[in-house]
């Protein structure tokens, strides 16, 4: 391992593989006649590697420590590709909607794009992390050429999250909605912020969540802080646990036991439905796989591969 300039603050004591160990490709895809961009991270010497297809959490561009886990996945024999969705980051489109439909089909666009892609195997395993675990979770019950999920941090039912913030919140939130849709009509929409102490009004609120979600921040990147507020009530019928029952392939949900977004008895219930479950609790929040306790996360999510993909 050696030790590069990381771009945030998270993972600036992070060793880092040496770089004749992976081959990087930028590549670009179409959804919807929009263009999205990813990164995909190769492992050195090895042929037609698996692919882990890695879209952000909720919010984030590929740039939020992303490549750490995909230069360790690629150092593993896996090729990793982390792309960002449609209005964020390098794509098309400046609105950063936060939009679980329209992000699921750019995880597809993704899946389709490396299917063009000279050198690759055919296994695919779908990583997210946050509101893209739920991502993957969703995927892999409606797929059938999807051979393995990592959901970290999953958030699973965003009802729930947000209604648990009390009718305070519930009825500021319902009057930002109702003025961004009729705003954004006009070309005057609302924002609110993605993520904020508790008691504002942003998309993400829970205790001790802002001080490691901005410390992932890419700081060579122009990322703002910011959603449309009808982000909300998309999120607001987000229940990615309704799926999880129609997931056949083995599924690794991996997260903190201090997260305040999905507690331990929650991943373990949510576990007992999947047909191959992996269920591990570490110590850490919501962010800190990415953080303060990204070594213990990345191995273990290498251990699961091993196990599904072999050596």
């Amino acid at each position: 391992m050696t030790r590069r300039t990381p771009l945030n603050r998270a993972q600036r004591a992070l060793a880092r593989p040496p770089r004749e160990r992976f081959a990087t490709q930028t590549l670009a895809f179409d959804v919807d006649g929009e263009r999205c961009c990813g990164t995909l991270v190769r492992p050195s010497g090895v042929d037609d590697p698996p692919v882990v297809v890695m879209g952000p959490g909720l919010g984030a561009t590929r740039g939020f420590g992303y490549r750490a886990v995909a230069e360790r996945f690629a150092v593993g024999g896996r090729a990793a590709f982390v792309f960002d969705y449609r209005g964020f980051g390098d794509t098309a489109g400046t609105d950063r909607l936060i939009h679980p439909e329209r992000q699921r089909a750019d995880y597809v666009g993704a899946l389709d794009r490396l299917t063009r892609v000279d050198g690759l195997g055919t296994e695919r395993v779908l990583w997210g992390t946050s509101l893209s675990a739920g991502h993957a979770l969703v995927l892999a019950a409606d797929r059938q050429d999807i051979d393995a999920v990592i959901a970290m941090s999953p958030v699973l039912d965003w009802r729930r999250v947000i209604r648990a913030r009390g009718g305070r919140y519930l009825a500021r939130a319902a009057a930002a909605v109702a003025r961004d849709r009729l705003g954004s009509r006009l070309g005057r929409g609302i924002t609110i912020p993605i993520v904020e102490e508790p008691g504002s009004l942003a998309v993400l609120t829970e205790p001790g969540v802002r001080r490691g979600y901005l410390d992932l921040v890419d700081r060579e990147q122009e990322w703002r802080n910011e959603t449309p507020a009808r982000s909300l009530s998309l999120l607001g019928r987000y229940r990615p646990i309704e799926h999880v029952e129609q997931i056949c392939v083995p599924t690794l949900l991996l997260g903190g036991v201090d997260d305040p977004l999905v507690s331990p008895p929650v991943m373990r219930a949510t576990g007992e439905r999947l047909d191959r479950g992996t269920i591990i609790t570490m110590p850490g929040t919501h962010v800190s796989p990415l953080g303060s306790r990204f070594e213990a996360a990345i191995e273990y999510q290498r251990a699961f591969l091993r196990d599904v993909l072999g050596d």
